[in-house]
C-alpha cells in the first residue's frame, strides 16, 4: 500500500511539472522505464545500477533548474541536491541490505556491484548532458538532430550498459 502511495505521488510531479531545460522529462521517464522494467526480467545489478545513476542526476537537474527559475537560489543549492538525492537513493538501498552485501561484489573486490553501477550511469548522464549542452552552444544554440537533448544524456549509459552486459554474463 505505501509503495502505491508513494508511486503515485511520483508520478503526479510528472504531471504538474513545467517544462525542464536541463535535462527533459522525456528523458527521466526513459530512464525510470530502464530501470522498472530491467530489474522485472532479472538483469545484473551492476547495469541496473546505472540506469538508477542516470535517473539521480536527470533527477538532480531537473530539480536545480525548477529551483532556478523559481528564483530559489543559494550558495550550495547543486551540492546540497545531489547530496539530497544520493542520500534518498543509497541510504535505503544500505539499510535494506540491498547494497553491501558481500555475495554482489563487482569482479569480487569487494565493492557493490549496484553501487559501482550508480556511480558509473551518474557520471555516464552528467557527462553526456555536459556534452549536449557544449554542442549546442557550438552550434548556435540549436541542436544538431531531432530530440538530441534525449539522446545524448542517455547514449553514454547505453554504452555503458552494453559493455557492463558483456562483462558480466
Amino acid at each position: 500500500m505505501i509503495k502505491k502511495i508513494i508511486t503515485i505521488l511520483f508520478l503526479s510531479l510528472f504531471v504538474f511539472a513545467d517544462k525542464a531545460l536541463a535535462v527533459c522529462p522525456v528523458c527521466t521517464v526513459a530512464v525510470a522505464s530502464g530501470v522498472g522494467a530491467s530489474r522485472s526480467i532479472g538483469v545484473d545489478d551492476l547495469i541496473i545500477g546505472l540506469w538508477v545513476g542516470a535517473l539521480i542526476v536527470s533527477m538532480i537537474m531537473w530539480t536545480v533548474d525548477w529551483l532556478n527559475k523559481r528564483n530559489i537560489k543559494f550558495k550550495g543549492l547543486g551540492i546540497l541536491t545531489t547530496i539530497g538525492y544520493f542520500a534518498l537513493v543509497v541510504l535505503p538501498l544500505y539499510t535494506m541490505d540491498i547494497i553491501g552485501n558481500p555475495l554482489n561484489s563487482f569482479c569480487g573486490c569487494g565493492i557493490d556491484k549496484l553501487l559501482v553501477g550508480i556511480i558509473g550511469g551518474s557520471i555516464a548522464f552528467w557527462f553526456g548532458a555536459v556534452w549536449y549542452e557544449y554542442l549546442k552552444e557550438r552550434n548556435n544554440n540549436k541542436a544538431y538532430f531531432p530530440f538530441q537533448k534525449v539522446v545524448m544524456p542517455i547514449l553514454p549509459v547505453i554504452i555503458l550498459s552494453i559493455m557492463f552486459y558483456f562483462l558480466t554474463r
